[in-house]
């Protein structure tokens, strides 16, 4: 059984994605928490009473429309952080830093407080604010919670475990692979008896800068004709109807890019500044790729257009996005992989030539030359307010976060040059529409820009010239009335997940956080126990912190630590003592491990002169030392400037534990003094440290001038990929969601003339609809004749049975109902003829019909045996090959992927649908006594027979 329910993202604009998938028994997958820039929390009310059901979840893109209300769930959902979660290494990571500056960057994603809540424990005479903000998560807490997912890697079958309230998962199989589009984008393909299903959204089947193409035809170094087998023949199939009416452009990726980086050029030739709304963690990889190369290679063929304009990338948390997507080149297409190969290989053999020998390659692919990183909002004043000498503002190119313009860095740059005709904004992914009434801004300019194209004449440009509103949500701390309304509202919650949940009451915040109103309300009915188990904890926590705070333990304290903590004292009176007073203190002392092994510490294992010397050393730099502050020791402020100046003179100088982003690449010539100016602007103020706090909203109306214009950067499925791709998956059934009610009705209607008629079933449900897409199966109960059970003949396959069954189908209710009467007249030994007689009647008013398979005629049985054709059941795997040759005297070695020499004349080959092929050189070996029976060829067929179970003929 498999039945589909989709809760976001299926006939609508909006792209956020949600799905439910039931198999037999019961089980549910959850597949994506997606979100879209409203934040509606009504829009996760079905999410949230489908958790107590949820078996395991599965996550597919590092993109707000497929992971965004992750943490919102973790944090205000109980049971949900209970459910185990996959999804590969760079959506954990990316995914990370993208809810970290999600929530860093509006104060929208915390969502509020829903009004009927309030007016539960609110007074009649009070009159709550309807926009009172919940307690968002912080940075630490997001990773924590991603933390708990499970990561995996493509083309690895994994068998998950459900959560602690999932009925059992019955060998339920899932294995990721790459769906190109995003780093770790992934297909999941889930196995759970006859179900074979295969969940694809928003996938690319084309290679880009670097992202490899979908694993479908084996991916970046596949190349076949064919869909992999383990993707092939689904029994349903989800995609993603997004890019279904789309047309590919022609030229491919290179055109994509020229187009882009033409509208570039020509925006800072007029000296105007281009904004390039992009997203925090995944398809920002490819553009800020494509852009600084496009400045190298402009550096390097000295042309000059882009020289004298600055290149900078905005994000809260993008130093981070850029530090994991440096560790993960593994990901990505074989072309990045090659160019970090020649850059170490370079560096390598350059390592002493002169700086004129350089190429404009030579940095790394995330080691930028020209893209400037931007973390802070006073960096992005900085910028946009720098001015040539003849007070024109400079032309500069920002990257910004987030598409959407609702949020982010990418917002407040729109609003400072929007109103200049000179500059430009390059919308690149079609904006989904998240309300009606309420688009955002990047919807409205896409508007605007399709207007423009549908009344303009040939050469006219995207120029607009409208009014924009733009609406602010900021912070502001509750007081009085409102204050008081949260705690009671507070108070509520803490009780009931404290009743749902053990431990509940963290998820909410601390008692600091709400006032000393709440944190006086403590409760004093405890038990003795409880009161006991508490005191011992405060203990151990003052114990483990003595010794940085210092803090001053008395002897009762202590207890029976006093024995380890105090000098000079050796008894210690256990009598009528209790638990951990009892037992004489034993410190256990907690090895340093990591994947490797335990860590080990060298000076341990240094020879006794190798210690003296050392020694000799750390004390001769001890008195060096004695004036100068050291590490770990507290300074006097009236020290520090001394010391400082102190440090800088040696050669060996510290480096300072400031943010220096200069670090993460090599800057250019002509980019040096601006760098320096923008990493010593101190950091934006924390928000989130105000407390209980409710949303205020500033709306202001700004004039737009600027350019507009949309180059499709997206890296989704067009029509020619899916018409091209649906038809050789050939599911059985196929269904479509992700796109708007226009996208999927006409590639759904494409589908049926694609594929063959009726063969495949189609299916576009709707938000909220539930579909049954089980697979068709017909079963039928046959009884075998004890003639033909005796003639069966068993063969043993990996401890399964199996035997072939030849029979002749026949409907025997007389001799079914006659055997019956023998055999209850036998069990009974009835001896009068009254009991005898009854039975048959009985019998005959029920005439059971049940089929019986029989021995077949001597006649039919040859002409049967000439029609059938043999059929092996059994997977030979080329390991169990080579040792049961090995173990027969003959040498058996491995010679590359999926080959085995054997003898060294025989070669064993499987393919990847699983055919053997054994090719000979067909010359007699002395391979040794193994090889004089037959020879090694028929050796190696007998084996592969032998691993085999002949199903059909004989």
């Amino acid at each position: 059984m498999f039945t589909f329910s989709s809760l976001q993202g299926a006939l609508s604009e909006v792209a956020a994605s949600q799905s439910i998938l039931e198999l037999d028994g019961g089980i549910k997958v959850l597949v994506d928490v997606g979100w879209d820039e409203s934040f509606d929390v009504a829009k996760l009310k079905e999410l949230e009473k489908q958790v107590p059901t949820l078996s395991l979840i599965l996550l597919t893109h590092a993109t707000t429309n497929h992971i965004a209300a992750y943490a919102h769930c973790c944090k205000h959902f109980p049971l949900f952080t209970r459910i185990p979660v996959y999804a590969t290494s760079p959506v954990i990571a990316l995914g990370r830093t993208l809810l970290q500056d999600l929530y860093a960057s509006t104060p929208l994603a915390a969502t509020t407080i829903p009004p009927s809540s309030l007016d539960e424990v609110s007074y009649s005479t009070q009159q709550p604010s309807s926009d009172i903000l919940l307690q968002g998560p912080t940075p630490e807490e997001i990773a924590t919670y991603f933390s708990l997912i499970h990561p995996l890697k493509y083309s690895q079958p994994h068998q998950p475990l459900g959560s602690p309230f999932s009925p059992p998962l019955n060998g339920l199989t899932i294995t990721a692979y790459n769906s190109g589009r995003t780093l770790g984008g992934t297909i999941w393909h889930i196995q759970h008896g006859l179900e074979s299903i295969v969940y694809a959204v928003d996938w690319n089947q084309g290679r880009e800068n670097v992202y490899s193409g979908a694993a479908w035809l084996g991916g970046a170094g596949g190349g076949g004709a064919e869909i992999i087998e383990q993707l092939r023949k689904p029994t349903a199939l989800v995609c993603s109807s997004r890019g279904g009416e789309k047309t590919a452009i022609s030229g491919g990726r290179s055109k994509r890019d020229e187009q882009l980086l033409n509208k570039v050029k020509s925006c800072v030739a007029r000296g105007g500044t281009v904004l390039i709304p992009i997203d925090s963690s995944a398809r920002v990889l490819e553009l800020a790729y494509l852009m600084d190369h496009a400045w190298r290679t402009d550096a390097t063929t000295g042309e000059g257009v882009l020289k004298s304009t600055k290149l900078y990338l905005a994000g809260r948390n993008i130093h981070s996005t850029m530090r994991y997507a440096r560790s993960m080149l593994e990901w990505m297409d074989e072309n990045i992989v090659r160019e970090f190969e020649a850059v170490v290989d370079g560096t390598k053999r350059t390592n002493g030539a002169k700086d004129g020998s350089k190429s404009g390659k030579e940095a790394g692919p995330f080691d930028f030359r020209f893209l400037k990183l931007l973390d802070r909002r006073g960096q992005i004043d900085k910028i946009l307010s720098d001015k040539t000498e003849d007070g024109s503002p400079a032309c500069k190119v920002i990257l910004a976060s987030d598409t959407t313009l609702e949020w982010g860095f990418s917002k407040d740059v729109l609003k400072e040059i929007a109103r200049d005709p000179k500059n430009m904004v390059i919308l690149t992914e079609y904006p989904s529409l998240a309300s009606e009434t309420h688009p955002s801004l990047a919807r409205t300019l896409w508007t605007w820009w399709k207007e423009s194209q549908e009344h303009a004449n040939g050469g006219s440009n995207g120029e607009t010239k409208h009014e924009l509103e733009l609406t602010d949500a900021k912070r502001e701390a509750l007081q009085g009335n409102d204050l008081a309304i949260y705690q009671q509202w507070l108070a509520q919650q803490r009780q009931l997940q404290t009743t749902l949940q053990t431990g509940g009451a963290n998820a909410l915040e601390s008692a600091g956080d709400v006032g000393d109103e709440a944190s006086e309300s403590e409760s004093e009915s405890e038990d003795s126990d409880n009161e006991q188990q508490g005191r011992a904890l405060n203990v151990a926590t003052t114990m483990g912190q003595a010794s940085r705070k210092k803090a001053a333990l008395t002897d009762e304290d202590l207890g029976i630590n006093i024995l380890l903590k105090k000098k000079g004292v050796y008894d210690f009176d256990v009598r009528n003592k209790k638990g951990r007073d009892r037992i004489f203190p034993h410190p256990v002392r907690r090895k340093r491990a990591d994947d490797y092994g335990e860590l080990i510490r060298p000076e341990d294992f240094l020879r006794a002169e190798e210690r003296d010397d050392n020694d000799g050393q750390d004390l001769a730099q001890a008195g060096k030392d004695e004036d100068q502050e050291k590490l770990g020791k507290k300074r006097k402020w009236d020290n520090a400037g001394v010391s400082g100046k102190n440090q800088g003179s040696g050669p060996a100088k510290r480096p300072h534990l400031t943010r220096n982003v200069s670090e993460d690449f090599e800057a250019a010539e002509y980019d040096g003094p601006v760098e320096d100016e923008l990493d010593r602007i101190p950091d934006d103020p924390d928000e989130t440290s105000l407390g209980p706090s409710k949303l205020v909203f500033t709306r202001e109306t700004i004039s737009v001038n600027l350019e507009v214009e949309f180059i499709d950067l997206s890296g989704v499925h067009d029509k020619r990929s899916l018409h091209m791709l649906i038809p050789l998956i050939q599911p059985r059934k196929l269904i479509l969601i992700g796109g708007s009610e226009g996208e999927t009705l006409t590639l759904a209607s494409d589908c049926k003339k694609l594929l063959a008629e009726g063969s495949v079933s189609i299916y576009t449900p709707a938000v909220g609809t539930t579909i049954d897409a089980s697979v068709d199966t017909n079963a039928w109960v046959v009884k075998l004749a004890p003639n033909l059970v005796k003639q069966l003949k068993w063969q043993n396959v990996r401890g399964l049975s199996i035997a072939t069954v030849t029979g002749r189908l026949l409907a025997m209710q007389k001799q079914l109902a006659q055997a019956r009467l023998d055999e209850e007249a036998a069990n009974k030994r009835v001896k009068t003829e009254e009991s005898n007689e009854q039975p048959p009647a009985e019998t005959k008013a029920e005439a059971p019909v049940e089929p019986v398979l029989d021995v077949l005629p001597t006649n039919m049985a040859s002409a049967t045996r000439s029609v059938a054709q043999p059929l092996h059941v059994g997977d030979l795997r080329l390991a169990d090959l080579r040792k049961a040759m090995q173990q027969s005297g003959h040498t058996a070695e491995f010679r590359g992927e999926g080959t085995l020499l054997i003898d060294g004349s025989v070669v064993v080959r499987k393919t990847t649908a699983g055919r053997i092929d054994v090719e000979s050189i067909g010359l007699p070996t002395d391979g040794g006594p193994a090889t004089q029976l037959g020879g090694t060829f028929y050796a190696v067929k007998k084996t592969i027979y032998e691993s085999l179970a002949v199903v059909a003929g004989a």
